[in-house]
């Protein structure tokens, strides 16, 4: 969502359609007046910093399109941002390195909002082992990765199955934060073809081909960091990969 001549209450106004709430409803829990509301979202009223966060608050706005919406309504930003190589940022980064050193033999890789690499382990890099060299010039974008014939994609066995895994993922992360490069990737995926798949697995596992012909089988758990009060972190998730069957169990112990 971009800032261009756009006013505080017309953010507002998209965050509250996206949230699919009446203007009633977003005052009652954000304790306003429906009329006041009306007024913010039309320009006749400016919000205070304390109005703009509360409203926030109730509509779950990520932390950097809240600092967009206090911009746009004349107000300082209230999160911080700074580069992951900030000396402020050390602790954080040993706690990504500790998690990602502690899950090996099994991969994880930390990626940021928009599915850009970030960090891995050195189980996850050797599951990159024959991937075109082009695709791993930085930025490396993990979803592009996956689906690319030159990547991962011709190497995951269920690649229908994972391909709409990824779709529905999406599709979820776009309506939460509404960052339009997340609907560039949806389409992307979806170009593919998404094919109905009935399987009675509980959870979508990544089957990947390796160079020897192996078949690894994995579930994944995401982790982010509770409660950030920084756009960075509160942007990065932590995606663990585990066996799915004991043979996977064995081929990586």
């Amino acid at each position: 969502m971009t800032l261009v001549s756009t006013t505080a209450g017309t953010l507002i106004r998209e965050w509250r359609q996206r949230r699919r709430l009446s203007q009633l409803e977003l005052a009652n829990r954000a304790e306003v007046s429906a009329r006041h509301l009306s007024w913010i979202e039309t320009g006749r009223s400016r919000p205070t910093s304390t109005m703009v966060m509360r409203l926030c608050d109730q509509l779950e706005v990520p932390l950097r399109e809240q600092n967009q919406v206090l911009l746009a309504a004349g107000h300082a930003p209230a999160h911080p941002e700074r580069a992951l190589g900030d000396p402020s940022m050390a602790e954080a980064n040993r706690a990504l390195e500790a998690i990602l050193v502690a899950h090996h033999p099994y991969p994880a890789l930390v990626v940021d909002r928009r599915w850009d690499l970030v960090a891995a382990n050195d189980a996850a890099y050797a599951l990159l082992a024959g991937v075109d060299a082009d695709l791993l010039e930085p930025p490396v974008n993990v979803i592009r990765l996956s689906i690319h014939p030159r990547g991962l994609g011709g190497r995951i066995a269920n690649l229908d199955e994972w391909r709409a895994h990824l779709a529905e993922r999406l599709h979820r992360e776009h309506a939460a934060t509404g960052d339009p490069f997340l609907a560039e990737l949806y389409g992307e995926v979806v170009a593919g073809g998404i094919a109905p798949v009935d399987s009675p697995a509980l959870v979508v596992p990544l089957q990947l081909r390796t160079e020897g012909g192996e078949v690894l089988s994995f579930i994944s758990t995401t982790t982010v960091f509770g409660t950030p009060r920084e756009v960075t972190l509160s942007e990065l998730a932590i995606e663990a990969f585990y066996p799915a069957d004991e043979r996977t169990r064995r081929l990586l112990g």
